[in-house]
């Protein structure tokens, strides 16, 4: 059998009854960002003493930062939103403390404090928000950065995810992810009877709206890394197909007409294609529909066999897909326009859902097996695997735009008439570190990280 995801089962069993399938940005409002010089005790942002620490050292020992108030009202959300962007990595230890935002810092009372970093700001302003922020080493007694963002307030949050992102990078030497958002597929009512709509919410979970009214069966959103666009399976009218929903004007269209059932719709990495399933006969084939035209071209022939879950590889040369042509759902990769594709999953169980780092580096994937379901990563030549988590149902992984963070989504059992059924996203590092939890308001599953906001 092959793998699409649990939630695809439910509704594609029906119409493959000959196998069960169980694998398959908003602007920010005229925000205009503006350096601040540093004091004289302090360097330019870009200064020695940047990016000492790895991920990987700050995994074991989380950096110590010193986060004060910004201010009252606004100000103190803003920093608490970026304490918990920072705490929420497990790669930062957050401290309170007392900050000049005008001044240079008291490096030894600091130190004592035991900081290794320490961040200075205030918010100001009504009609328009002016956020200042400082960010020092306090080891090496010097400003990192000094930027100031104005917004209008509605933007306050994403301004904090912004700090955050560059006090990651500053810190770290690596893209942060804060501003960014994920598309999932909000669940209410009964395990079999669910009313399932297309949404959006910031990484964090916070500001959450229904794309979809929930008429329609809808599962597995995806970004496109190019423009404000989410692709997405739906029953509309009783057709399942794969749809485009413009983030901007709410519109959305069908992608293409298929003689069968189109689902697991991913964009190329330029955001022109988009990858996708179709059912033809008994088993299902992957095709490449190019939206300027929307002509598509067919890459696999499976005989019979189910492929699916295709997904590009970041520099788009080639593509990772699931399928079960030598018997059991398997990972496989070809080259992007077809052809010479080899097995490369070999581990105890049934695998699916695989998706390429941005990286380039890993391919996250599902595995069924002794029982549950895992989640996991390995190399793009299948070496290297490694089980990140594991439950009754984990599934649906997807990357950060960094590469350095999964959220997936985690189901439980159910009971009698559904009774006890659970479904939500998490987040877990790429190591298997700090694994927690996404707050929704629903039940929640198909995660799809956005790249990051323009």
């Amino acid at each position: 059998m092959t793998f699409i995801s649990d939630s695809e089962a439910d509704a594609l069993s029906a119409l493959l009854s000959r196998r069960s399938i169980l694998g398959a940005t908003a602007a920010a409002g005229g925000l205009l960002a503006t350096p601040l010089s540093a004091f004289a005790q302090g360097t330019a942002a870009g200064g020695a003493g940047e990016a000492e620490i790895t991920v990987d050292q700050a995994r074991q020992a989380p950096i110590p930062i010193v986060i004060p108030s910004f201010g009252a009202g606004m100000g103190e959300q803003i920093s608490s939103v970026i304490s918990s962007d920072l705490a929420g990595t497990g790669l930062f230890k957050v401290m309170t403390g007392d900050v000049s935002p005008s001044g240079t810092p008291d490096f030894s009372a600091l130190k004592a404090q035991g900081a290794r970093a320490a961040v200075a700001g205030r918010a100001v302003g009504s009609g328009s928000v002016r956020v200042e922020m400082r960010l020092w080493n306090v080891v090496a007694g010097e400003q990192l950065q000094g930027t100031a963002y104005t917004a209008s307030p509605s933007n306050w949050r994403r301004i904090a995810h912004i700090i955050a992102d560059v006090i990651y990078e500053r810190m770290l030497g690596e893209k942060g992810y804060f501003d960014t958002r994920i598309a999932y597929i909000a669940r209410t009512g009964p395990r079999r009877h669910q009313i399932t709509r297309l949404a959006l919410m910031d990484q964090d979970g916070f500001n959450s709206r229904m794309l979809t009214g929930g008429q329609w069966l809808t599962l597995t959103p995806r970004f496109n890394p190019a423009r404000d666009q989410v692709a997405f399976m739906s029953y509309a009218n009783n057709r399942p197909r794969v749809y485009l929903f413009d983030l901007g004007s709410g519109r959305q269209q069908m992608l293409g007409e298929f003689d069968g059932i189109s689902f697991a719709p991913r964009f190329s990495p330029d955001g022109s294609r988009v990858v996708l399933s179709a059912t033809r006969g008994g088993g299902s084939d992957i095709f490449v529909v190019d939206l300027a035209s929307r002509s598509k071209h067919q890459i696999t022939s499976s005989g019979g066999a189910i492929d699916t879950s295709p997904c590009f590889s970041p520099d788009g040369s080639q593509i990772v897909f699931n399928s079960d042509r030598g018997g059991s759902p398997q990972l496989y990769i070809m080259g992007a326009s077809g052809g010479g594709a080899r097995r490369i999953s070999y581990g105890s169980g049934q695998y699916g859902s695989p998706v390429w780092s941005p990286r380039g580096d890993l391919i996250a994937f599902t595995r069924i097996g002794h029982g549950g379901f895992s989640l996991g990563v390995m190399n793009p030549d299948g070496t290297g695997e490694r089980i990140l988590t594991q439950g009754f149902t984990v599934e649906s992984p997807t990357f950060c735009p960094n590469g350095r963070v999964l959220a997936f989504c985690r189901q439980s059992a159910s009971g009698a008439g559904g009774a006890g059924f659970a479904s939500g996203i998490g987040t877990i590092d790429i190591t298997g570190f700090n694994e927690r939890p996404i707050r929704t308001a629903t039940g929640a599953s198909d995660p799809a990280w956005s790249p990051l906001n323009g």
